[in-house]
């Protein structure tokens, strides 16, 4: 197993404190001076946050209880999804500009906010692998940025310790009951982590399926707990659940369909 060593993000660290004392930051969805800051407090403000109140497993919001009715029927491989925010408007935007974009400034944003939203500890932090070709095509893989940014908040090493060894369909283009099935046989694990508590980081959680495969493998490699750490978690569409968002002050990048 191979720990990612932070040393070089230190020099990064120091380089962009001088950035952003000679060249103030600018909000990444309008624009305005916003100092240190990604996002301005308007902004940061109408960011869809998740309710209080959700599903300890999936992290769904539910009106009462621990724990959801489908996560109950039908227990997933992880213990424990936490999100920080819905997968809506604006970060979506800032999902996609990072993702399809190259915006790597916007890991950092999200990086910071999901670290700032978790409560429970890991022994080490996995992020969600990508194929070899997907990581030549972008050039980074977004869910290691975002995890390198956890990482420094919250002291918890990066380990890379999965690979994705198939190419599987965008799971985004299909439908809801197909994913589990696209990414079947998708992932390996190199590392040891008998004992171990993990967290698997990535951008977005919507039916989960991801998340469940990469767990049989850290299972079998012998984690004995894992959660998953994602920015942004998708509602389903019949929930009835609504999040309120004020009104940003400009608009914000027309996220990729």
């Amino acid at each position: 197993m191979r720990l990612l060593s932070n040393s070089s993000h230190v020099i990064l660290d120091i380089c962009l404190n001088l950035r952003h004392i000679l060249l103030p930051q600018a909000c990444l969805l309008c624009g305005t001076a916003c100092g240190r800051a990604p996002l301005c407090d308007d902004c940061d403000k109408a960011l869809p946050r998740l309710p209080a109140r959700c599903c300890a497993t999936c992290a769904l919001p539910i009106p009462d209880g621990d724990i959801c009715g489908a996560c109950l029927d039908h227990p997933p491989r992880y213990d424990h999804a936490a999100a920080a925010f819905a997968y809506d408007f604006p970060v979506d935007a800032l999902i996609h500009s990072l993702k399809y974009g190259g915006n790597l400034a916007v890991a950092t944003a999200l990086g910071d906010a999901l670290g700032k939203s978790l409560a429970e500890y890991a022994d080490f932090i996995i992020p969600m692998p990508l194929s070899p070709q997907r990581v030549r095509e972008r050039g980074f893989n977004q869910a290691l940025e975002i995890a390198r940014c956890v990482s420094r908040m919250t002291g918890i090493p990066v380990l890379n310790a999965c690979r994705k060894v198939m190419e599987t369909r965008p799971q985004a283009a299909l439908p809801w009951k197909e994913r589990a099935k696209n990414v079947r046989g998708a992932f390996v694990c190199d590392a040891a982590l008998g004992g171990k508590r993990v967290a698997v980081i990535d951008d977005v959680m919507t039916t989960g399926a991801t998340l469940d495969e990469l767990a049989k493998n850290l299972r079998r490699a012998g984690a004995v707990h894992i959660s998953a750490w994602v920015v942004a978690r998708t509602l389903k569409q019949d929930s009835g659940f609504r999040i309120q968002q004020k009104s940003l002050k400009t608009s914000s990048p027309n996220p990729e369909s």
